[in-house]
């Protein structure tokens, strides 16, 4: 299984070149993220990245899945205990597939927590 997303330059044009149940699952947390907090996005290691102060989450569309995760993931499992650990540090991936049940209001508290911390701790790819 690939552990990339599509090939893309932007953040709409990885949108665009999903399909199906990703397409949708993947743009309605893009909504639900950049009306959560003021972030910045961008295009970095083939996902779609949320940045705040340090990268902070990203959507990654694989073949049969769709990553969120969270660069302090670790610390948002009271929010969502689906979060699994991911590596070292503080990462955490929410793992879904078409039958995953995932709202834009689930989404968009993880992701205000996740700025929150982010503003609060600092850079959490400059402790590595």
């Amino acid at each position: 299984m690939p552990m990339m997303g599509p090939a893309a330059e932007t953040p709409d044009a990885y949108i665009a070149a999903l399909s199906g149940w990703q397409r949708e699952r993947c743009a309605m947390m893009r909504a639900a993220i950049m009306g959560a907090a003021p972030f910045e996005e961008t295009i970095k290691w083939t996902n779609l990245v949320f940045m705040a102060n340090g990268p902070c989450i990203l959507i990654r569309a694989e073949e049969h899945r769709v990553l969120l995760g969270f660069w302090r993931g670790k610390r948002l499992r009271a929010l969502d205990p689906r979060i699994k650990a991911s590596g070292k540090y503080e990462l955490g991936n929410l793992v879904m597939t078409e039958a995953t049940k995932v709202t834009a209001e689930q989404v968009a508290r993880l992701a205000a927590e996740a700025f929150r911390l982010n503003a609060e701790l600092g850079n959490p790819a400059a402790r590595t």
